[in-house]
């Protein structure tokens, strides 16, 4: 696959002058519609998760007219409540150290001085706001005996900042979020619309003017039009088909967006999670995670001895590799994410893994057990212990958690400015559908913490810039018509294939050579592999894959397939993405570039920049870049030893 070099790209919305004034003057700067007005602009946003059910709520309290769109039945089945471990906030109730400084250099250093600073520390800043609002929403949060906040802690940090309700933290958020849609849909500023996917985006006059969308129960495909399009529609970690993803996440309206004119961030930054119950055979159609909170109290383990088959209770202690805190001694089981996984990858490698093939390493709450006793255990981790063993069968109160890296998370996603705008004027991108605060490794808890700063409190100052300059008009017919045709073009084209293999099948076959190829570790060779066998799948796809049923009425065989062909674009980006980028950065591990002791080996004289990726149709797409200029964080080689 061919590229080109475009015109370098910036970021013209971000303020200069100290990194603690920035967001307060962009606010300042942000123009203000008049009350009236507020009421003659509408606003689509499409996705109910933690950033579009925030977001919805939020525009809709404002006094604009929203239209909010999902394919799930309630806006409450949003991949968000799955979230399990907690929300990072730099209140410092501790008194531990924390601070907002803190926070917004901890995230700058996890996602390996890959994300841009005046984004990073406008979330760290808003993060505080953030429990406030979910406290007055009601949401259950830990408490202590005296009943203040309590608070945990998750990797890449030294602090304990992670506010949690059990293991249903992500639950309980999006029901504080649904809470408030809800009411806006009561009071009618907000216009509701399940089960109905984005199919694509119009853009007319230049600016994003509307979606066109079907209706997954009837089939039928509709047009609705606004002054502005907010896309919160989550991430892409199903191009790997096995992830810690609801089987419904995808990536069409990003993508179908990205086709339109919105450049692609850095594809190719995945995160692998750590902490999941290991593959089980080849029926698994998804993996399930378990919260990194449990590396609190649990410890990580493996036998010593390479092809040590005894169960765990039977490997005395002095026989037991605790090879996290072995070899990073400061943060021990709480690394991030990135290097945990890779530290789980190695031993395996080496023959020492623990369960069926040997991928797998122990989490063992033993010692929490004795020091802590078994009901304060319960207390903190009891839903997640309960997960466990009804889906492995075993009790891991009396063995270990059996656990092995999986994909879970997309950094990359649409290129957004300061403003969260993308490069369609009138197009925002929110939450994990935008690549702008991790950089290449989100630190734990750091998810839920971007969805709701993005919904409920930049988003709302921000649009209102651009709609100050509404209402836009009327939309031209020709770019609708055109946007349409492009819809039941490409549905007219999956239907009538009618070849031999599902869509699924060849999910399945993308997914496991992204994982072989473009997943944990990424070498030269293996991606010119995988850019030369995707182009060929996409082409064995589109002549054979079966899609049965019709266009009228419910067909998720044919929801299915359109999300399929899209995946095989975006993988194909994201193998490309990889190649170029021939350091290690983060989540994006190249063979070809560590250090001695086998850790990410960064480039920054040549990488220190986001990649902004236009799709060039037949030409092939256009690499424009974006410099990271760091002012307040030196770039070094990241430790956490």
């Amino acid at each position: 696959m061919k590229y080109t070099i475009g015109e370098p790209i910036r970021d013209g919305k971000a303020p200069g002058g100290p990194i603690e004034d920035r967001w307060d003057r962009r606010r300042f700067s942000a123009r203000l519609v008049n009350p009236a007005n507020k009421r003659k602009l509408t606003v689509i946003v499409v996705g109910t998760g933690l950033a579009g059910g925030s977001a919805a709520a939020t525009l809709g309290e404002l006094g604009y007219r929203v239209k909010s769109f999902c394919y799930q039945d309630s806006p409450r089945r949003a991949h968000s409540i799955a979230a399990q471990g907690g929300i990072n906030a730099a209140k410092n109730y501790r008194g531990d150290g924390d601070s907002i400084h803190r926070l917004f250099y901890d995230t700058v250093k996890g996602g390996d001085f890959r994300a841009r600073e005046s984004n990073v520390h406008r979330l760290a800043q808003v993060s505080v706001n953030i429990i406030d609002q979910a406290v007055a929403q009601g949401v259950p949060f830990a408490r202590e005996y005296g009943g203040l906040l309590d608070t945990r802690s998750f990797g890449g940090a030294q602090v304990s900042r992670t506010f949690y309700a059990r293991g249903q933290t992500g639950q309980q958020l999006l029901l504080g979020a649904y809470q408030a849609l809800e009411r806006q849909i009561a009071a009618g500023t907000v216009e509701m619309h399940t089960r109905h996917e984005m199919l694509d985006l119009v853009v007319s006059g230049g600016r994003a003017r509307g979606v066109i969308v079907r209706d997954l129960v009837s089939g039928e495909i509709e047009t609705h039009l606004a002054d502005a399009v907010v896309l919160a529609t989550g991430g892409y970690g199903n191009v790997f088909f096995l992830s810690t993803n609801a089987k419904g996440c995808n990536t069409t309206a990003i993508w179908r967006a990205h086709r339109r004119g919105a450049y692609f961030g850095n594809p190719c930054y995945t995160q692998i999670h750590p902490t999941c119950i290991p593959v089980s055979g080849e029926y698994q159609s998804k993996l399930t995670l378990m919260s990194e909170s449990l590396r609190n109290d649990g410890r990580v383990w493996v036998p010593v001895r390479a092809g040590d088959e005894r169960a765990p209770g039977d490997i005395p202690e002095d026989e037991r590799d605790y090879y996290l805190e072995r070899l990073y001694p400061a943060f021990g089981n709480l690394v991030p994410r990135d290097i945990a996984s890779r530290a789980a990858k190695n031993v395996c490698d080496e023959g020492r893994g623990v369960g069926p093939g040997g991928l797998g390493v122990y989490l063992d709450f033993a010692d929490a057990i004795g020091r802590l006793g078994r009901a304060a255990v319960e207390k903190k981790y009891g839903n997640l212990f309960e997960m466990y063993e009804r889906i492995t069968g075993e009790d891991p109160y009396s063995r270990p958690m059996r656990i092995y890296p999986a994909v879970h998370y997309t950094m990359g996603g649409l290129w957004v400015d300061y403003d969260l705008q993308s490069t369609i004027p009138g197009l925002f991108v929110i939450g994990e559908a935008n690549f702008s605060d991790h950089g290449a490794n989100r630190l734990g808890a750091s998810a839920l913490m971007q969805g709701l700063a993005d919904g409920y409190f930049v988003l709302p100052t921000t649009i209102g810039d651009y709609l100050a300059d509404g209402p836009f008009g009327a939309v031209d017919q020709a770019d609708v018509a055109e946007a349409l045709g492009e819809v039941t073009g490409r549905i007219g084209r999956l239907l009538s294939v009618d070849g031999t293999r599902t869509a699924d099948s060849y999910h399945r076959e993308l997914g496991g050579l992204m994982w072989d190829l473009c997943g944990m570790e990424r070498t030269e060779e293996g991606l010119r592999k995988a850019l030369e066998r995707i182009p060929e799948l996409r082409e064995e796809f589109w002549a054979n894959v079966k899609v049965p049923g019709g266009e009228e009425g419910l067909n998720q065989a044919l929801e299915r397939a359109g999300r399929v062909a899209d995946f095989f674009d975006l993988a194909e980006l994201m193998c490309l993405d990889a190649l170029h980028r021939t350091e290690s950065c983060g989540g994006h591990f190249r063979a070809e570039s560590q250090t001695e002791d086998g850790e990410a080996l960064r480039d920054d004289a040549n990488f220190a920049y986001v990649a902004a990726w236009e799709h060039g149709g037949d030409a092939g797409p256009v690499l424009h870049k974006e410099a990271l200029d760091y002012e307040y964080v030196t770039m070094t080689q990241r430790s956490y030893k």
